[in-house]
């Protein structure tokens, strides 16, 4: 008999079949759980090293996935990190003994092999087992592989069992730690230093979000979770780290969906001496890296079969020139919050409408204009109310050195000419605050005012990057273990 997983859906009956077999094998003096195993291959490197049949032994170690009994010899495959490999386990050469030991094993258990490898007459290579050891009994039984675990939540909360048996769940999450891993190859041969700052902050800055408050008993004083990487690395380019990044976790107090999540991974970088130009050549090529060392190829399937050519022509667009291009009207920016509003309604943008007059343009062109871009669009100078830590554009001081990469209908990378000018900086984070006062970073403005050289900077959203390259249909695909409602007992 084949399986390829349990089918036996009353897991509680299971649960109580394995609990007493654990418990028998205790009484007989073996206990899976005090076991270990040697390791000499994974699967992938044993089956690449079958030249012909010897008796060399190869050690593996992995969880069984497939179990087809023949009476005296049993085939079974083993998952371990790098994929799948079949085992011979024979009455003949393990001994009568551990032969009827190894079938009470069950699918889902974990154990090491050792044995020579030889081809099957089907071709597939296969380790004959001398030893086979158990060194870990699962008790539950694994989900079916075609009917899977039966629902997004529970895809998510059991994480570990979606990445046992949805092969696309295990790529991604190799990929994504491949994507993170290329990344820092590439900005330290840019001869960038890593640093860590703090996550707890005793103001909410660089960004505009609501944040998350806690309280820290040993200074008794309330903190933030940071929601942003940026003032704190700006503070080591005034201590002279001309070029410095920080990959973590940084934390919005907002809504869920397929784009965002309240708990997400950001990379921020700083250049000294570049501006939002040298971001845009440095993101480009980080991607096409990314493209070549994880994907080997510049062209991304979505999850729904559009194609997304990377390896192509980037466009450039500004930001008032498209607003005037989607609202058909050249005067979009002279026009009245009155007249603006009354766009929106007739185009079914929702905004608020004792908000900003900026809000609500800015709510055209996230509703309206961003979801189009599908292949790589940068957009320049935006309004100056959006970003607060840009340098203003000199021939236009409404507008701002800055550029918004989308891809895939979204932000993936917003840059910066950064501000370094500190009664500047102070006015604009006046001008966002309003009467807030006690939100103003003073010490940031004061390590300004030692002296920040001119630098360019940029934010990458790594979940965000991952959907992107992996085809993923949502960040929440991308992440191992999503924010949830904690599940009832």
């Amino acid at each position: 008999m084949s399986t390829d997983l349990n089918n036996d859906s009353n897991g509680g009956d299971i649960f109580a079949v394995r609990k007493n077999k654990l418990a028998q094998m205790r009484s007989n003096g073996s206990d899976p759980f005090r076991q270990n195993c040697p390791q000499s291959h994974t699967s992938i490197q044993a089956i690449d090293s079958y030249v012909d049949e010897s008796e060399q032994l190869f050690s593996v170690a992995g969880r069984i996935v497939v179990y087809r009994d023949m009476g005296k010899a049993t085939f079974i495959k083993l998952l371990d990190r790098d994929g799948k490999i079949q085992v011979y386990v024979s009455q003949n050469d393990v001994g009568e003994s551990a032969y009827a030991e190894f079938k009470k094993f069950d699918i889902g258990d974990i154990v090491g092999v050792s044995g020579p490898l030889f081809k099957t007459k089907t071709g597939e290579i296969t380790i004959r087992a001398k030893t086979i050891t158990l060194v870990s009994k699962s008790l539950r039984p694994l989900p079916e592989k075609w009917h899977g675990l039966s629902n997004d939540d529970q895809i998510y909360r059991q994480r570990y069992l979606d990445l046992i048996v949805n092969q696309d769940s295990r790529k991604r999450a190799f990929q994504r730690a491949q994507i993170i891993g290329e990344i820092r190859k590439f900005l330290w041969n840019r001869e960038y230093t890593e640093v860590e700052t703090p996550m707890l902050h005793h103001i909410a800055g660089g960004a505009a979000a609501k944040p998350f408050t806690t309280h820290m008993n040993a200074l008794n004083h309330d903190f933030f979770l940071r929601i942003a990487l940026e003032l704190y690395l700006k503070r080591m380019l005034v201590a002279g780290f001309d070029r410095v990044f920080e990959i973590g976790r940084v934390f919005r107090n907002e809504g869920l969906s397929r784009k965002h999540n309240p708990e997400f991974t950001m990379i921020e970088l700083y250049q000294a001496y570049g501006d939002h130009f040298t971001m845009m050549e440095l993101v480009q090529s980080l991607i096409l890296h990314l493209c070549k060392t994880v994907l080997g190829t510049t062209t991304i399937s979505r999850y729904d079969g559009i194609q997304i050519e990377l390896g192509g022509e980037w466009r450039r667009a500004n930001y008032s020139d498209l607003l005037v291009e989607t609202t058909g009207d050249p005067h979009w920016f002279s026009r009245s919050r009155e007249e603006k509003l009354q766009f929106c309604g007739q185009s079914n943008v929702e905004v608020d409408p004792h908000g900003e007059d900026f809000e609500i343009t800015q709510a055209v062109y996230s509703k309206l204009i961003e979801p189009t871009f599908i292949n790589p669009t940068f957009v320049l100078q935006l309004p100056k109310e959006l970003c607060p830590l840009a340098k203003l554009n000199q021939k236009d001081p409404q507008f701002l050195d800055v550029f918004e990469l989308c891809i895939n209908g979204q932000e993936i990378a917003p840059a910066y000419s950064e501000q370094n000018d500190p009664f500047i900086q102070r006015k604009m984070f006046e001008a966002q605050i309003g009467e807030d006062i006690q939100n103003l970073d003073n010490d940031f403005l004061l390590a300004l005012e030692y002296g920040m050289p001119p630098a360019g900077g940029m934010g990458i959203g790594i979940d965000r990057l991952v959907v992107l390259l992996t085809g993923a249909e949502s960040i929440r695909d991308v992440m191992l273990f999503p924010s949830l409602r904690p599940e009832r007992e």
